[in-house]
């Protein structure tokens, strides 16, 4: 999965994320906070938040018959806690938990 281009899309909007914000900070901490840095720390976010938000879900997509097919992280009965949990479903469950 870690070769999904997904996986670039969301790590290089996040990056710009988090640079603008913590720009935004320094500069505001310093008192001397540029137009620029302020527009763009309160503007970005229009473009970059759906689409780091549709890189993430693209990603647990590309993951799902992975994980599927090897029950990674999953916990089947019967077993000594006598309890169940798939995580395939649980990544479903996750990626439906997006929309509200």
């Amino acid at each position: 999965i870690q070769n999904e281009e997904s996986v670039i899309l969301f790590l290089v909007v996040w990056t710009v994320t988090e640079i603008t914000r913590y720009s935004f900070y320094t500069f505001n901490l310093l008192n001397h906070l540029p137009y620029f840095i302020k527009w763009a720390r309160y503007n970005f976010f229009i473009i970059l938040y759906p689409a780091g938000v549709a890189g993430e879900l693209l990603t647990i997509y590309a993951a799902l018959p992975y994980v599927k097919k090897t029950g990674m992280f999953s916990l089947r009965l019967p077993n000594k806690y006598n309890v169940s949990f798939d995580y395939y479903y649980f990544l479903i469950i996750v990626m439906f938990s997006y929309v509200p």
